[in-house]
């Protein structure tokens, strides 16, 4: 098993680093971010992506002792004991957890032979979460963000996303040139939308776009749209979450 050191000042780099990862400045310069779910942690390392350093209470280990013990067992990182007080101190989690963990940013690469979901300027961390897991849920590996897109390594977009954070290839299109240069067709969804789903019959591979959650998919990708898409719904209601009309459509496109 790993050696444990312990940390006691709020001055100790490590303790100043995970205060600095908090923000999002921060994990892009150092090209890191963290985790503090268990649970999530202990998945990510079944499936083979390790931590850097692992920083725990001794409440923590004493209340998870065999998972604790699992995590020493198989990961060759760095590990910290802490107290409540620094734990508290750099927590991105309203209650902090006892657990957290240091990870890289993986190196992601899209795969041009397959199907691929475009998120434009999704903008709450929840809602990217469940669209992160559900498309992992329907086999869409590939994931291309747009600038506008919240942060998919804040704290409440990685609850969310559990650890489909580490198993999707995400590509951020920070200039919007991806989405200008694909030569998959490309397909959004709009509530004006031309083609019903239940009965449109997709290419083998394409490429998806959810849009905003108010205002739906930008006039700039309406206009490059191969199809448009739309989900049948009553007329006692307007929209759907975005995250629920992603899973409708995820199901309908794999069948």
């Amino acid at each position: 098993m790993q050696r444990l050191d312990t940390i006691t000042s709020l001055q100790n780099n490590q303790i100043k680093l995970l205060k600095k990862l908090a923000l999002k400045k921060y994990r892009l310069e150092y090209q890191q971010f963290t985790v503090e779910n268990l649970t999530i942690i202990i998945d990510a390392l079944k499936a083979g992506y390790d931590f850097e350093a692992l920083f725990v209470t001794a409440e923590f280990m004493t209340r998870h002792l065999d998972k604790f013990q699992f995590l020493q067992e198989n990961s060759q990182a760095n590990y910290y004991v802490i107290d409540e007080m620094m734990s508290s101190h750099f927590s991105q989690l309203d209650t902090q957890s006892g657990i957290t963990a240091i990870y890289k940013f993986p190196q992601n690469k899209i795969e041009d032979n397959q199907s691929i979901i475009y998120l434009n300027a999704i903008t709450d961390p929840g809602n990217l979460g469940t669209i992160m897991r559900t498309a992992l849920a329907f086999n869409f590996n590939n994931l291309v963000l747009d600038e506008n897109c919240v942060d998919i390594y804040n704290a409440k977009t990685i609850a969310a996303a559990k650890d489909s954070i580490f198993k999707l290839n995400i590509l951020e299109d920070k200039t919007g040139g991806w989405i200008r240069g694909s030569q998959l067709p490309l397909y959004v969804t709009s509530s004006h939308g031309e083609v019903d789903l239940e009965n449109f019959k997709p290419e083998d591979n394409f490429c998806l776009v959810l849009g905003n959650e108010s205002h739906g998919v930008s006039e700039e990708i309406n206009k490059l749209a191969a199809k448009k898409l739309k989900i049948d719904i009553s007329d006692n209601i307007e929209s759907l979450n975005v995250a629920v009309a992603a899973a409708i459509l995820f199901y309908k496109l794999r069948k």
